[in-house]
């Protein structure tokens, strides 16, 4: 196993409307590790040969190749990133009990967060999508328990500086917007999660993230085209 890529290729396959795929540029961007970004033009019709053969299980962005290694899943390839390039800047924190606590809320996100934007982003009708929005809203109450817990007072879920769990709930700032631009219903509030609603702007604002986030009118077209909406 390669312990330092600082010799070796490194290339990332992506797409730019995945939010998974943000994941692993923000990883790369904080770690200052140079690589080659090869964007899948045409993800929603075919899936190029070389991501195939990079990503045979699932056939999906984001996959990081280091040299001869295909890693795969977006977590995955932040926490490679984070130990094959040691840093000042560690993306998960050194304690074990702060890296369960990470990876914890980072399941959280992939798991019980997005299913809840999915199913409301698949409702077929207003009445169905009212119904589950309430499920959505208990998620992102806990997720918002936990951001007053663990960023003491700081910008984001680490302090001062962005972490793991920062990454992962990253992931789900495009999919919010989208299905608030559609449903009409505002999901981060002021008065319900005034955390999330402000690390919500410092994450798209910060110098590792906003070269790669797409803006939210660009999340809505992609959903449009997408869905055939």
């Amino acid at each position: 196993m390669v312990q330092n890529g600082s010799n070796t290729t490194v290339k990332l396959i992506g797409t730019w409307a995945s939010p998974f795929a943000l994941r692993a540029q923000v990883a790369l961007h904080l770690k200052s590790v140079e690589h080659e970004y090869i964007e899948e033009t045409d993800v929603l019709k075919a899936k190029s040969d070389l991501l195939i053969k990079s990503n045979p299980i699932h056939k999906k962005v984001p996959v990081l190749i280091h040299g001869d290694i295909s890693i795969c899943e977006s977590l995955n390839i932040v926490q490679y990133v984070d130990e094959s390039w040691p840093s000042d800047l560690s993306i998960l924190p050194s304690l074990p009990s702060d890296r369960a606590f990470a990876r914890f809320w980072a399941h959280f996100v992939d798991g019980k967060l997005f299913e809840s934007i999915d199913a409301v982003a698949g409702a077929k009708d207003d009445a169905a999508r009212m119904a589950l929005a309430g499920n959505l809203m208990e998620n992102l109450a806990a997720l918002e328990e936990a951001f007053q817990k663990s960023s003491k007072g700081g910008d984001f879920f680490g302090g001062e500086n962005i972490g793991f769990v920062d990454i992962a709930v990253g992931a789900i700032a495009g999919p919010i917007s989208v299905i608030e631009a559609f449903s009409g219903v505002k999901f981060l509030r002021p008065e319900t999660t005034p955390g999330l609603l402000k690390w919500a702007e410092n994450f798209r604002a910060h110098e590792a993230v906003k070269p790669y986030m797409p803006t939210v009118a660009e999340f809505i077209e992609f959903a449009k085209k997408k869905f055939n909406v």
